[in-house]
Formats: structure tokens, C-alpha cells, sequence
């Protein structure tokens, strides 16, 4: 009897600790010029390499362990989740094909081939910017992101090229970073609409939801746009609830984003315009990042001629002095990595992420590790912060 009533005990034991296991999954998102079958075969393949070695490098890591991996139930999942949006943009890339045709009686040769080759690796990239293209792949990524959320994954994704657009956009729109009753101290409504929220207190909810709840949508000047909520409010407000739990990212199911060969600051260089609205929420986005414990960071290869540094590598103190916000109890970090040599030429640098696999894995952790001990090692910071002193000086020479 007491050897049956062990082995139940036991059995017992062996399912919590199953059930307790959580698993994390790389999410790969693909960048333009992946659209018919031969290019996205070449993308597949390409992360198929590459995962087994990037999730080698993130097991072995001193600082990841501690950080990232910091729980013994935590691994990361043996196959890649790969989430493919090229073959959205076909119907419309055909179309510039066939007008790209017509030209070529009419056109000198090296003209029309510029125009291909241009045609080739941009289309997708302003493609996936407008809005009523970007929003339904956000939408696709999300369920991605759910799907992994109720197997017990917690997701990183790795944005390749105009991929990053798509992870950008997915945190500034997905991730829950808005507090209602903050939002509706702020926009010009009543009184009664004011005290109505801070009856109905709800959690924090996203971008993509107030659009859903009908509140307010982001229009294609920059700026957050309300409906005259004091109409029908209550209808809108306890529409917001659902729509959180429907259109955003679950809670904490967002690990950490990794963007490579990215272009994304010369295609939303209007960040940088103080007068763009947005930026108040791309400092609740940032605010948010780091205060849940996330990591954003980004690795380009020197010689990837579309490779472009995010920002510079400032310390949470400097972060809250440029964005003019206070970070409280941080844990996340952001950080950039745009100095890494691809030993390839400019002409094949942007696509040499996968041939190159272990020299891009290795400056993922180097990226990691370097962002997380500028964060929260006070020698390490104090390190990076004379050496940065001594660049400015000689610069200034």
C-alpha cells in the first residue's frame, strides 16, 4: 500500500513540475523581398540554422542565465516560431512588376534594372508601413504571440530587416503601457466622463484597444484621435475591458525583442520630430520596456549598408533626463550594437545574417550582456561612461 501511495505521490510530483515548465520561443519575423516561393524558402532556411546556434549561445551566456533564464523551469523551445508576412504584399508587388514591364521597351536597359532591383527591396518596406497593411499583420502577430502565451511560452522576436518595423509597431500598439485614468486626465473630455473612469477603474490596455473599443485611433498625421466619448460613454469605457484582454499582448508574455539589419530609423526618422505626438507614448512604450523587465536590443553589421544604429547607449539616469520620464524600480534595458564586423562584402552584408550565424549569435549575447551590465554593473557603468568622457573630449580636439 505505502509503495502504491508513493508512486502516486510521485506521479503527482512529475505533472506539477511538468505543468510548472514554461518555455520560451524565438519568433522570427521575416524583412522585404521574401515574397514568392524561392526567397521564402531561403528565409526558412536561414532561421532553421540559425536558431540551434542562437539558442545555444543564450543557454551558455553568464549574464542571460541569471537574467533571462534566472528559473530553472525556464527553456528555450527547441524549434524556431516562425511568422511569415511577405506573401501579404504579392498581389501589390505583381502590380509594380507589370507596370515595371511595360517600361522596359522604353526605358535604357540599366535604368529598368535600377528600377527592379529598387522595386524589389523597398516595395515591402513602405508596403508594410501603411497603416491598413501594418495593422492585420499586428493583429496575426498577436495571435502568434497568444497561441505561444496558452501552450506556457513566454516569446522573444527577432525582426529582420523591415521586420523591425513590425516589432516596433507591435509594442507601440500591443503592449499595455496605458493607464486609462491617466489618459483621460489628459485628452479634453468632462468632468462627469473623468469621474465616470475613476468609478470604473480598469488595468492598464494598449493602443490597438482603444481603437477596438471605438475610444480613439491613431491617424496617419501622428496623432491620437478621440471620439467624442462624452456621447456614449459608457458603451465606449466598459468596451475598453474586453478589448484589452482581446487586441493587446498578454500580460508578460513579451520576453525581450531583437531587431537586425535594421532600417527602421530611416523610415521612422519623424521619432526624432518633438512635435510628433506619438513620442509622448513612445515614452510610455520605453517607460514601460524597462520598468517590466524587457529587452529591446538591436545588432547590425558594420557593413550592411542598411543597417542603422537605433539610438546611443545611455544609462537609465540619461534616459530619464532625454525622455523627460521617471523609470521606477527598472529592470529592462535598451541597447544598440551596430559596430559588428560581418567579414563580408557591403554589396551581401544584409543578407549574410544566417551564413554568418555564430559571429551574429555571439553579438545577440555580447548585445545582451553589455546592455543589462551598463544597467544595473555600477563598475561596468562607470567603465562606459569615462570612456564615452574621453571619446567627447577627443572629439572635440
Amino acid at each position: 500500500m505505502k509503495k502504491i501511495l508513493g508512486i502516486i505521490l510521485g506521479l503527482v510530483l512529475l505533472q506539477n513540475i511538468c505543468i510548472a515548465e514554461t518555455g520560451v520561443s524565438f519568433v522570427y519575423i521575416n524583412g522585404s523581398n521574401n515574397n514568392d516561393d524561392k526567397m521564402r524558402n531561403w528565409y526558412i532556411n536561414g532561421v532553421e540554422k540559425l536558431h540551434p546556434v542562437m539558442k545555444k549561445k543564450f543557454e551558455k551566456n553568464k549574464e542571460i542565465k541569471t537574467v533571462f533564464l534566472n528559473k530553472p523551469q525556464y527553456k528555450i523551445n527547441e524549434k524556431p516560431v516562425i511568422f511569415f508576412w511577405g506573401d501579404k504584399s504579392q498581389k501589390d508587388l505583381q502590380f509594380v512588376q507589370n507596370q515595371l514591364d511595360i517600361s522596359k521597351a522604353l526605358s535604357p536597359t540599366i535604368a529598368y534594372k535600377v528600377r527592379s532591383m529598387l522595386a524589389a527591396y523597398l516595395h515591402d518596406a513602405i508596403w508594410v508601413q501603411k497603416q491598413h497593411n501594418m495593422l492585420p499583420i499586428l493583429d496575426d502577430l498577436n495571435d502568434t504571440v497568444i497561441s505561444e502565451a496558452n501552450k506556457g511560452n513566454k516569446t522573444v522576436l527577432y525582426g529582420y530587416s523591415a521586420g523591425t518595423f513590425i516589432t516596433y509597431e507591435y509594442m507601440f500598439n500591443k503592449l499595455r503601457y496605458i493607464n486609462p485614468e491617466n489618459l483621460f486626465n489628459t485628452i479634453s473630455v468632462s468632468d462627469d466622463v473623468r469621474q465616470f473612469v475613476k468609478e470604473h477603474p480598469i488595468g492598464n490596455t494598449c493602443i490597438s484597444a482603444l481603437s477596438k473599443a471605438q475610444i480613439g485611433v491613431v491617424s496617419d498625421s501622428g496623432h491620437l484621435v478621440f471620439r467624442n466619448v462624452d456621447k456614449d460613454l459608457e458603451t465606449s469605457y466598459l468596451k475598453l475591458k474586453d478589448a484589452t484582454e482581446t487586441a493587446c499582448a498578454p500580460e508578460n508574455s513579451l520576453t525581450g525583442v531583437v531587431n537586425f539589419a535594421s532600417p527602421l530609423v530611416l523610415f521612422y526618422s519623424d521619432l526624432a520630430d518633438p512635435e510628433y505626438e506619438l513620442n509622448y507614448y513612445n515614452k510610455l512604450m520605453m517607460k514601460y520596456i524597462i520598468e517590466k523587465g524587457l529587452f529591446f536590443i538591436t545588432v547590425n553589421y558594420r557593413e550592411d549598408p542598411l543597417g542603422f544604429p537605433s539610438s546611443k547607449n545611455l544609462t537609465i539616469d540619461e534616459i530619464e533626463k532625454a525622455a523627460d520620464i521617471e523609470i521606477a524600480n527598472p529592470k529592462g534595458f535598451v541597447y544598440d550594437n551596430s559596430s559588428v564586423w560581418s567579414k563580408r562584402s557591403f554589396i551581401f552584408a544584409h543578407t549574410s545574417y544566417w551564413s554568418s550565424k555564430r559571429t551574429f549569435a555571439n553579438a545577440v549575447v555580447k548585445a545582451f550582456t553589455n546592455g543589462y551590465r551598463l544597467q544595473y554593473d555600477e563598475k561596468f557603468q562607470q567603465k562606459i561612461l569615462k570612456s564615452n568622457k574621453k571619446k567627447i573630449k577627443f572629439e572635440m580636439i
